[in-house]
């Protein structure tokens, strides 16, 4: 007699419900049920940080955060223009996207533990690996930060800025003043006013001070020391997974349609051509995966034809052709020796 082999009813149930949670696709969501509602993406954004999210004279911002929106904006309603940026400073960030003012902080905000464990936010995907350095005159004759031995430095409160300075220079054993400002403005006026020796942000930051706001960009040099680890990267408030997945997964797709030779200008052709299974997926040509975040078809698509990929969009705001005129650096893809890595979409 052949044995009979039987299942026991939990592991039945169990199989069914994984089965189920495969082929479902994702529930909308509050926020994602929001902004399709209103029709556009409310994006939470700095009061201008050239490179990441400054307005021009005719107040049309631009910058790798704004990017970051808008191809959100193009995934979700099909137009990268219907965002509404909501400039915010240090201290209003949080509180805005905790109280629902806005659907995504795009705001150059570094991902901490205290951050991630306190606030009621979830960081989703890294866009920008930075690090706090130290603007100077050239006139002080300091070429390290190890040379600041009492100096007085400017920088902002509200941010990790200070925190880091105080660690740095503790760890040193160099005695420095800081002097802190409610905003960013405030803070780097006040350095190039001569009110501090030296004035300490994000190393990003500093190229687009010296470039936009010295009254001679070539009197001031940005010292090598980076002192701090400044992964950037937006924020959904928690308990809404769906919206989180769309956050999420728009910029990982940019990421990956670098890696995979996507282009703004070969999207197209690409899309009726291209046989490669990945570049398929993400052209809504293959797979849809659309469904699974609330989606259609052709999500990754739109937001590669919005912006460009990941290294489109790096070039054009922060890179060599920008007017921080920053390398790649930490921000190559990790198969050209940087850090920027994305699960794949699949």
């Amino acid at each position: 007699m052949k044995k009979t082999t039987r299942f026991r009813p939990a592991l039945l149930a169990a199989v069914s419900v994984l089965s189920l949670a495969a082929a479902a696709p994702a529930f909308a969501g509050k926020t994602l049920d929001a902004v399709k509602q209103r029709g556009t993406v409310k994006c939470g954004v700095t009061n201008g940080v050239a490179g990441f999210s400054a307005p021009d004279t005719q107040g049309n911002w631009s910058g790798l955060d704004v990017d970051t929106c808008r191809a959100i904006a193009a995934a979700v309603l099909g137009d990268p223009k219907k965002v509404d940026f909501v400039p915010l400073n240090s201290q209003q960030r949080f509180s805005a996207l905790q109280a629902g003012e806005i659907d995504i902080l795009a705001r150059n905000t570094t991902w901490t533990l205290t951050r991630d464990a306190s606030l009621g936010f979830n960081f989703t995907t890294i866009t920008y690996y930075d690090g706090q350095g130290f603007l100077v005159p050239k006139k002080l004759k300091v070429t390290s930060a190890k040379q600041l031995k009492n100096a007085t430095i400017c920088t902002q409160s509200g941010t990790t800025n200070e925190k880091n300075v105080s660690d740095y220079f503790r760890a040193q054993n160099i005695p420095v003043k800081t002097v802190v400002f409610e905003s960013f403005e405030a803070s780097f006026k006040a350095f190039f006013s001569g009110r501090c020796q030296a004035f300490t942000t994000d190393a990003s930051a500093l190229a687009g001070l010296r470039n936009k706001e010295a009254p001679n960009p070539d009197d001031y040099i940005i010292l090598p020391e980076l002192i701090s680890k400044e992964p950037l990267a937006p924020l959904v408030r928690r308990g809404d997974d769906e919206w989180f997945a769309v956050a999420k997964w728009v910029p990982n797709a940019l990421i990956e349609a670098e890696e995979f030779g996507i282009t703004q200008a070969n999207a197209d052709q690409l899309k009726g051509s291209s046989k490669d299974p990945a570049q398929q997926r993400l052209l809504g040509a293959g797979e849809d995966l659309g469904k699974l975040l609330g989606l259609d078809k052709d999500w990754s698509y739109r937001a590669i034809k919005a912006v460009g990929n990941y290294g489109e969009v790096f070039e054009r705001n922060v890179g060599p052709k920008s007017v921080l005129k920053l390398p790649r650096g930490s921000n190559n893809l990790w198969s050209k020796g940087g850090l920027i890595y994305a699960p794949p979409v699949r």
